[in-house]
């Protein structure tokens, strides 16, 4: 069914295209519409919202825009410190949005919901929650917010009979879209009925009432009637018949009742409000017909003047508020089969009003207004030329459907407020949730691709294909990889020496093991038993391009961080007497090393894979947490080696056990015996040292900082661009922080300083007390000025301390070095 669905909708967009083309010409801003509904969104539209957890609330004209205005008031009162971002389908919904909804942050178009298009804006923004009101559903939308786990609430819902019978033909595609949806916010019993008769789980739904009692954006002061009264040129009359939302086939009757009226009335006037504006015209020449004399909104705004007989509404968006000039108002759409028009806008004024028998759509409020004897229902022309003339004439009775009606709207306010209740409950619900709330802040090539290997199920025919191709390349480079290791092995490829003790240092996966913090705890170890101790990193990012780079001489810093790149500057900032140095080519740096610093001992910092070099210890890291990746290698996966080739390891170091799964270290080591050849296993974990303000840790090497404790029970931020930042942020939670969200950007970004004032603000907007950072980042980390330190930014620094196994790798570090220096000497 999904197949079907997404053919037919690429093929109504192409047969559409003509159309398109007839209405840009003729229709203002139609233009606009379409290329945002086709993904290309103007500059800047999603600044304010994208990324930035908003709740978005999704209204297709301007029916729903009106319900949706007093929902986002409440939104922004129970949630003042979460954007919001509302999307329409029309024009006239966009132009009403933009009139009436001030409280939200960005209006845009609602894209076509073909398959590829509605995934990628609901993944550019990332929503906190989707809230479609009524029964804007859309099979591909939903179906992107359900993989994404972005819940979806629907408000104001209204199912009509019509639609009951039209939604079952849907089969198993109308129940995909219900089991997306979180909860179900109805506007009456009916409605409520009709959701679960077509499967919703009777649980999540609840009614709330209609929110279109909660409007108030048509509140109309009396100097605002006298005003509209002399614009429309109706400031003389005694009564004002007002026939809103007509149809085709309406106006006939409504020119009827009007002329009877004036038998009794003659200073009385006529309004009419087209559903279709483009009738406007067509109505005139009625009017013309029946010897009354007409003028259009725009025409009067123009060019103003008195003595028409008839006004014609030709604009959009103002009916709800012009319903207030009205003495007898009549609700177009139901004097013919179209469902009826909703009558809330004019009983909120207090009108004594008039529909049709069809108002199927708005069944139950037809029905709660009948009960009370505040709507009249007429047949046909006849009885509304009656009705018409009877409530002019009889002030009483017009009086008492007048009060009723402000009467109902009175008892059934509260809707809206009802409804951002619930949210706040299904928010909490769907929130709280053992991981932290994680916000991807950067969308491009790197993290979809990091995603979508990462995906041990690949979702959709055409993601499938790709991964099939990957699959293929990675089987390629396995081949390559195993035929490259065999020349190094038997001779082929010749391997250089350094004359000191080599240990490589690295991981066998992408992505963050710890290495860096690792490759100073061995460093420390290593230089406290008494050895010269150099760090060779390969100085990835570093703007520095040549052959050897002194980041550190041991004694102090020679490079920034740009230059050097992040790993290799912070690796010489924690360890101010050991020398670090970059380059391609570790046994170039090495040699210089041993030449101008009389190493002894030569750590390969990511060297694992660096075969071009004989070392003397082979150390490998594996995350505990991210266990193998997915279990494929390069690109279909995140190894960077078979785990065959484990069998080179001579310690293998699980990192960050602290945070494993249950099972995750039993099955590590299993993979260890059954690939290695009887390494040392050794377990550790990253434990939090200190936190450090930003600014004193940019001015001073391996500064000390306070406790750990200084951010326990404290509101943060975490804030990272790291492999692996879900290890980081639980970090932070076992180090007693309350990380209320974390803004993840991709590993080894390079920060501008906007980002960082745009994560500032929204901190200071979510309640945090500071953004805590890794050493990593805060290498990258622009500086603010004084202006935008509005909170602390603290570096956590976290040390690797050793576990089962600790006391085994110390000992067999201590007598290996031992025993390479004492042949070195016999030579």
């Amino acid at each position: 069914m999904r197949l079907l669905y997404n053919v037919a909708a690429v093929l109504v967009v192409i047969l559409m295209i003509p159309a398109f083309c007839v209405r840009a010409i003729r229709e203002k801003g139609f233009v606009n519409r379409i290329k945002q509904q086709l993904g290309f969104l103007p500059k800047h539209a999603l600044d304010k919202v994208a990324r930035k957890n908003c709740i978005w609330v999704h209204a297709a004209s301007v029916g729903e825009i009106v319900a949706a205005s007093p929902l986002i008031k409440e939104f922004r009162r129970e949630f003042p410190n979460t954007p919001i971002l509302v999307s329409v389908f029309t024009n006239s919904g966009y132009e009403m949005a933009n009139r009436i909804i001030k409280d939200a942050d960005s209006i845009i178009h609602f894209p076509f919901d073909l398959p590829w298009l509605s995934a990628h804006l609901l993944y550019k923004v990332r929503p906190r929650v989707f809230m479609p009101v009524e029964t804007e559903l859309w099979p591909n939308f939903l179906k992107a917010a359900k993989e994404m786990e972005i819940p979806v609430m629907m408000v104001n819902g209204r199912i009509s009979e019509k639609s009951v019978s039209r939604y079952r033909y849907l089969h198993g595609l109308w129940y995909d879209m219900l089991d997306t949806i979180k909860y179900f916010a109805m506007q009456s019993p009916v409605d409520a009925e009709n959701i679960l008769r077509l499967g919703a789980n009777k649980e999540l739904v609840t009614v709330t009432g209609n929110t279109k009692f909660d409007q108030t954006y048509t509140d109309v002061s009396s100097g605002e009637k006298q005003q509209l009264l002399k614009e429309l040129g109706l400031a003389d009359n005694d009564g004002i018949f007002l026939a809103g939302s007509t149809h085709k086939g309406e106006e006939e009757h409504v020119l009827a009742a009007f002329a009877e009226i004036r038998k009794t009335h003659p200073r009385a006037k006529l309004l009419i409000a087209p559903r279709a504006v483009l009738r406007t015209g067509h109505i005139q020449s009625m009017c013309q017909q029946r010897g009354f004399t007409s003028a259009t909104r725009t025409q009067l705004l123009e060019q103003p003047s008195e003595g028409h007989d008839v006004v014609l509404l030709n604009t959009i968006g103002e009916l709800g508020k012009v319903y207030s000039i009205g003495d007898v108002v009549f609700v177009g759409g139901s004097m013919i089969p179209h469902g009826g028009h909703n009558i809330l806008e004019p009983a909120a004024h207090g009108k004594a009003i008039i529909v049709g028998e069809h108002m199927f759509n708005f069944k139950d409020t037809h029905v709660l207004f009948s009960k009370r004897n505040a709507v009249v229902t007429v047949k046909s022309q006849q009885e509304l030329v009656q009705a018409a003339s009877r409530l002019f004439s009889d002030v009483e009775e017009r009086r008492r459907m007048e009060q009723e009606t402000l009467k109902i709207c009175g008892e059934n306010r509260g809707a809206a407020r009802r409804t951002a209740v619930i949210l706040h409950e299904l928010l909490d619900r769907c929130e709280a949730k053992d991981k932290i709330k994680a916000t991807d802040k950067l969308e491009n090539f790197q993290t979809y691709f990091f995603q979508l290997i990462h995906g041990k199920e690949p979702k959709g025919f055409g993601i499938r294909c790709f991964v099939m191709l990957l699959q293929v390349f990675a089987y390629i480079y396995g081949i390559l990889l195993n035929l490259k290791l065999a020349g190094y092995s038997c001779g082929i490829f010749s391997k250089k020496k350094l004359d000191c003790y080599v240990i490589s240092l690295g991981n066998i996966t992408v992505g963050g093991t710890g290495k860096t913090p690792t490759a100073q705890r061995l460093a420390k170890a290593i230089r406290d038993l008494g050895y010269k101790v150099v760090i060779l990193n390969r100085g990835y990012r570093a703007k520095w391009q040549g052959e050897i780079g002194v980041v550190s001489d041991g004694s102090q810093l020679k490079m920034d961080a740009a230059t050097a790149g992040d790993e290799a500057f912070m690796l010489a900032k924690h360890l101010p007497s050991v020398p670090v140095l970059i380059g391609p080519e570790r046994a170039k740096t090495g040699q210089y090393a041993v030449e101008h610093f009389g190493a002894q001992v030569a750590i390969l910092d990511d060297g694992y894979q660096h075969w071009q070099l004989e070392r003397d210890l082979d150390v490998v890291l594996i995350d505990a947490v991210n266990v193998f990746g997915n279990g494929h290698i390069l690109p279909r996966g995140t190894l960077r080696e078979p785990l065959s080739h484990l069998k080179r390891a001579d310690v293998c170091l699980l990192t960050k056990v602290d945070q494993a799964e249950r099972g995750s270290i039993a099955y590590i080591k299993k993979k260890i015996a059954e690939y290695g050849h009887n390494p040392i296993v050794v377990e550790s974990i990253h434990q939090p040292q200190a936190c450090v303000e930003l600014s004193e840790w940019v001015n001073n090497i391996a500064s000390e900082g306070t406790p750990i404790d200084t951010i326990r029970g404290r509101k943060v931020i975490a804030l990272s661009a790291i492999g692996n930042p879900a290890s980081f942020e639980q970090t932070l939670a076992n180090a007693g922080a309350d990380v209320i969200e974390s803004f993840r950007f991709p590993d080894h970004h390079e920060y501008t300083l906007e980002e960082i004032q745009d994560a500032v603000t929204q901190a200071v907007r979510q309640g945090a007390e500071a953004i805590v950072t890794t050493e990593k980042d805060a290498v990258k980390l622009p500086k603010l000025d004084e202006k935008d330190k509005l909170l602390p930014i603290y570096v956590v620094t976290v040390e690797v301390v050793m576990q089962d196994g600790g006391e085994e790798i110390g000992r067999l570090l201590k007598e290996r070095l031992a025993e390479y220096f004492r042949r070195s000497g016999e030579k």
